[in-house]
């Protein structure tokens, strides 16, 4: 495998681990899910990118938490991301247990799951994704994940390497643009003299 690709590979994999939505939500998660519109226009822009970006890291970095998404064809409906929280354990002392608190109905409960201790939604509609991103680790609780000194200088490796292969690319495109100019004065010459 050549270099080029080996660092794309590496990239993929750094983008994984470190980055914005790199973080640890607390314990008491249970499940994240993901509700917006196929396509991005209406205010689904930063839900797909959300999905797509930030998504990812998450789930790395927290695999125990079930995460889904709903991609609906319903333009005009809303963007939200639940959380569900886990149960809170009763314990002896409690004489009355305290009433779930849930900022949505609970019939909006994917399907598949059942009903959690709490629920909040974050409405994503017209929302940039670093700020959905905000709101969730506020929501959750989570510790943003900092890069190793090891990490950063593969990351610093990796951008470097990308430098290296952009300077070589347009190096060689004004080599062969030179090639094609030689050769056509050179077919211009050779023209020049056949009809002489």
């Amino acid at each position: 495998m050549n270099v080029a690709k080996r660092t794309k590979k590496l990239k993929a994999l750094l983008d994984i681990r470190i980055g914005p939505g790199a973080a640890v939500l607390s314990n008491d998660i249970k499940r994240i899910h993901l509700d917006f519109a196929r396509k991005l226009n209406d205010g689904h822009f930063g839900a797909r990118k959300l999905w797509r970006k930030y998504l990812p890291r998450l789930k790395y970095h927290n695999p125990a938490i079930s995460m889904t998404v709903n991609r609906t064809l319903d333009q005009d409906g809303p963007a939200t991301l639940t959380v569900f929280f886990a149960p809170t354990p009763k314990s002896s002392s409690a004489t009355a247990s305290p009433a779930p608190s849930s900022s949505t109905d609970p019939s909006t409960v994917p399907s598949g799951h059942t009903p959690a201790n709490r629920m909040e939604t974050i409405d994503m509609k017209h929302k940039h994704e670093s700020e959905i991103l905000s709101r969730l680790l506020e929501l959750t609780k989570g510790m943003p994940y900092e890069a190793s000194p090891d990490e950063m200088a593969e990351m610093t490796d990796v951008d470097d390497e990308k430098r290296r292969s952009e300077r070589d690319r347009g190096a060689q495109a004004r080599l062969n643009e030179l090639k094609k100019q030689e050769k056509a004065l050179l077919d211009l010459a050779r023209g020049g003299v056949e009809a002489a």
